[in-house]
């Protein structure tokens, strides 16, 4: 799956400390993110979504190949 999170952090300007602040999670979790070797929990998903105030599907693309 792949996310535009990094571009969203970015365009807010938030540091992956605050993000991660925000939400609750460690910074390690949104590096994990950012760069595609973790998946986020669908709870977490909406926090994600509600903090940045765009759909999940906004966030995180679904490829099914």
């Amino acid at each position: 799956m792949k996310n535009k999170l990094k571009l969203y952090r970015i365009q807010k300007s938030l540091t992956q400390e605050d993000l991660a602040d925000k939400i609750g999670v460690s910074r390690q979790t949104i590096i994990a993110i950012e760069t595609g070797r973790y998946l986020p929990s669908i709870t977490l998903a909406f926090k994600l979504a509600k903090l940045f105030k765009v759909s999940i599907e906004d966030i995180f693309i679904y490829k099914n190949n």
